[in-house]
């Protein structure tokens, strides 16, 4: 015999019993107290920011105090009342023309305190390559819309019809680098969350 059936023969002695399915309908899931301050933890080890918000003039005050939007020249936001200096995305044809925006601002629809994830969907973004291609990114997100944990998450996606969804959680990232973390390497250098409410 070869190697091969040599490994295939070990393999098929060593038969693993049967075991059961976890419930995925207990109570077993990993919950927090503090949904916001979970999240606020794991998005600021993930390289984000977590900056709370009252309301969307607070949102406004605290985005006019950020380096990333005062240094800004091309600023897309897609939520009413936050941020300006206008790229009108509905005059962008290309997604490419989106290449050289310093700053995304879009609507989160919840967030997940388990992984300080955002889920979002082109729903409301003509070009979702913006998400990638911009420079900075900030997500507005209703403080009351996080959940514990991705079983919660994937509970509230619906997708009735073909589209784009994602999970977003901190800026890019790589360690392949010398096995250096770097930040922003192939994509948004930043992502800011504001939690509103």
């Amino acid at each position: 015999m070869g190697s091969r059936e040599d490994i295939l023969a070990a393999v098929r002695q060593h038969n693993v019993p049967p075991t059961e399915l976890p419930d995925l309908d207990a109570p077993s899931w990993v919950t927090y107290a503090d949904r916001r301050a979970q999240f606020a933890e794991v998005l600021q080890a993930a390289g984000g920011q977590c900056v709370s918000a009252d309301d969307v003039a607070a949102v406004k005050a605290e985005l006019a105090k950020m380096p990333v939007y005062a240094e800004a020249t091309k600023v897309c936001s897609l939520v009413d009342g936050v941020g300006s200096r206008g790229v009108e995305l509905a005059s962008l044809d290309d997604p490419h023309q989106t290449h050289d925006i310093d700053l995304t601002i879009v609507a989160g629809q919840f967030a997940v305190a388990e992984n300080g994830a955002v889920w979002l969907t082109d729903a409301a973004i003509k070009h979702r390559a913006m998400l990638f291609l911009s420079q900075h990114v900030a997500l507005v997100v209703p403080a009351g819309e996080i959940v514990d944990n991705l079983h919660q998450a994937y509970a509230r996606i619906e997708f009735n019809e073909p589209r784009f969804g994602i999970f977003i959680s901190g800026p890019s990232k790589t360690a392949d680098i010398e096995q250096s973390l770097v930040i922003g390497a192939h994509g948004p250098r930043s992502l800011s969350v504001f939690l509103v409410g």
